[in-house]
């Protein structure tokens, strides 16, 4: 294994990517400015073959599955074992997904409960990242910027977002991010 970059924010994930041959991105979901989520989908569009492999902090049971419908071909707890995550640059650097012991029970358990999904579950990826920066307390047109969308097309997913998770205001959507420990 070789280390050929490091980057501190999403951007400078993404020009890692578009500058440097890269078989796996061990990336973080938190990272200042863009985050590691927002960062992951202009990734896959720039360079699908690179394997995106997340280690966070956050617990598998509220991201790993939404990034792995998302394009991740993996995702780790920072509190796994490190031989774990040498494992997991192996297996994705050779064009397989890794999915650990927990995050195997977490799809066992949704092929039994598909109706009974968390509601944040039933999100879009864009819906997703719209949803988590609106639970941080951003504004429809920091969220527009960042993403690169309309202002219109982020209050159009606010909408969406908001009936799906049967939610009525953005303070609803900040306590059950925050009750779900979807962001800190």
């Amino acid at each position: 294994m070789r280390v050929v970059g490091e980057a501190a924010s999403g951007r400078e994930a993404i020009d890692l990517v578009r500058n440097v041959e890269i078989d796996v991105l061990l990336m973080d979901l938190s990272m200042p400015g863009q985050s590691g989520i927002d960062a992951m989908g202009m990734i896959r569009a720039k360079a699908p073959d690179v394997g995106i492999l997340i280690l966070s902090g956050y617990p598998e049971e509220h991201y790993a599955m939404n990034l792995i419908r998302q394009g991740a071909s993996g995702y780790l707890n920072k509190e796994c074992d490190p031989i774990e995550i040498v494992n997991a640059i192996r297996t994705v650097a050779v064009g397989r997904r890794y999915i650990s012991a927990s995050v195997a029970e977490l799809l066992a358990q949704q092929l039994n409960r598909k109706d009974d999904a968390a509601p944040h579950e039933q999100l879009s990826e864009r819906e997703f990242q719209v949803f988590l920066r609106l639970a941080r307390g951003e504004t429809a047109g920091d969220i527009a910027k960042a993403l690169s969308l309309s202002v219109k097309t982020v209050s159009t997913y606010r909408t969406r977002l908001m009936e799906k998770m049967g939610l009525a205001t953005n303070s609803d959507l900040t306590y059950y991010a925050l009750k779900s420990k979807l962001i800190d």
